[in-house]
């Protein structure tokens, strides 16, 4: 049960930008609301209690609660902005209280990390901040300035584009940090 919410959920996050560009007219903005309050639903159960999963979930129950307030889309297009702003949040955190978040991922395949590389897991996890920073930054702006469909196509298509060319050379610079650095950093 928990795979399928997990995959319910994902599915909705990552389509939801469409919804809202297929839906603005056609839609109430209420019935979009609901759709994204079954996916903040949906993923809560699979979800560890943290702090992060928290705040996300009031976030996304706070933008529905506006939308069926007021009636409109916008509080749904700041969707985004959230979630950029609760993956910085993760990351940023990590980086305060360690392990970061991308040296937590990399001992779950390897409890053993030399120190070379939790060097390298902590660069990696301030890269990724900000992506996150700057991600959230361009999707506020896009809630706020850019027209529907300008929003759903760097919001629903540019930023997991994004995401994913971040995701290859990332995997490039690891390949290349442990060719230099040997079988004692393989885990990185």
């Amino acid at each position: 049960m928990r795979s399928a919410l997990r995959v319910l959920a994902i599915l909705i996050t990552l389509l939801f930008p469409l919804a809202l560009w297929l839906g603005e007219g056609r839609v109430a903005p209420a019935w979009l609301a609901a759709l994204l309050l079954l996916g903040g639903m949906a993923r809560l159960p699979a979800a560890a209690p943290t702090g992060a999963t928290r705040y996300w979930a009031g976030g996304t129950i706070l933008l529905a609660i506006s939308t069926f307030w007021s009636g409109a889309l916008l509080p749904l297009r700041f969707y985004p902005v959230l979630v950029s702003g609760a993956f910085f949040t993760v990351f940023a955190y990590s980086l305060i209280v360690p392990p970061s978040t991308i040296e937590r991922l990399a001992r779950l395949h390897e409890p053993q990390l030399p120190p070379a590389a939790v060097a390298y897991t902590r660069r990696v996890t301030q890269v990724w901040c900000g992506f996150f920073a700057l991600n959230g930054a361009i999707a506020l702006y896009t809630a706020l300035f850019a027209s529907m469909a300008q929003w759903s196509f760097y919001n629903g298509f540019l930023a997991y584009f994004l995401m994913g060319l971040l995701f290859a050379g990332e995997y490039c610079a690891r390949c290349y940090f442990k060719r230099r650095h040997g079988s004692s950093a393989q885990s990185a």
